[in-house]
C-alpha cells in the first residue's frame, strides 16, 4: 500500500455491540471508492491514501461508507498524517510519559474548530484533571488514582463534542508508527 495521507477516526464503532463494522470489510469499501487503507484496532482508526482529498472530503467519504454499507451513522474526525504527526512531536512536555500515574488522551477537532474553546468545554477538577489547547487537538489527563472523581467526561455532554472524537495517548503514537511504517 502507498504511504497514508490521511487518518479517519471514527467514532463508536464496534463498541457494546453496536454499531458493527468489520475492518476487512471498512478497507474493502473504501479500496473501491479509490482509498486503499489498514486500519488499527476495531475501535475505528483507518489509516488512507487519498492525496487528491483534504481533510473534509476524506471524511465524508468515511462517513458515505459507514452509512452505505453497514447502516452506521457517527462521527468521523479526518486528518491529515502531517496533523496526526504534529498531535504527537507538538504534546505539552511530558504528556503520556507516566501511563501509570496519568490517563491520557487527545481529541482530535474538526477542522475549523477553535482548539481554546474546545478546551473550555472541558469540565476540570482541580488536582485531578489538566488540559492543553494543541493545534487540532486538546490533550488532557487524568489522575489515574482518582479518575473516578474526574469531570472530563462532561464534555460529551456539550455541543463541541459532536465535533470531536478522542483517541487515549498509545492509540495516537501507535498511529503515528504506523504512519511512518508506511
Amino acid at each position: 500500500m502507498p504511504p497514508a495521507t490521511h487518518v479517519a477516526l471514527i467514532r463508536g464503532i464496534n463498541v457494546g455491540g453496536r454499531n458493527a463494522v468489520p475492518m476487512a470489510r471498512l478497507r474493502s469499501a473504501l479500496a473501491e471508492r479509490g482509498a486503499p487503507s489498514r486500519t488499527y484496532i476495531q475501535s475505528g482508526n483507518v489509516l488512507l491514501d487519498s492525496p487528491d482529498l483534504d481533510e473534509a472530503a476524506v471524511a465524508d467519504l468515511v462517513v458515505a461508507v459507514l452509512a452505505e454499507e453497514f447502516d452506521v451513522e457517527t462521527i468521523v474526525v479526518a486528518v491529515s498524517a502531517a496533523t496526526m504527526r504534529a498531535a504527537v512531536d507538538d504534546a505539552p512536555d511530558g504528556f503520556g510519559t507516566e501511563p501509570g500515574t496519568y490517563h491520557s488522551d487527545v481529541a482530535f477537532l474538526r477542522p475549523g474548530v477553535d482548539a481554546v474553546e474546545a478546551l473550555a468545554a472541558f469540565s476540570m477538577r482541580e488536582g485531578v484533571d489538566a488540559g492543553w489547547a494543541g493545534e487540532g487537538v486538546v490533550y488532557f489527563r487524568r489522575l489515574s488514582a482518582q479518575r473516578t472523581k474526574s469531570r472530563m467526561s462532561r464534555v460529551m455532554s456539550k455541543p463541541v463534542y459532536r465535533d470531536m472524537t478522542i483517541r487515549n495517548w498509545a492509540t495516537t503514537t501507535r498511529l503515528v508508527a504506523m504512519l511512518d511504517e508506511s
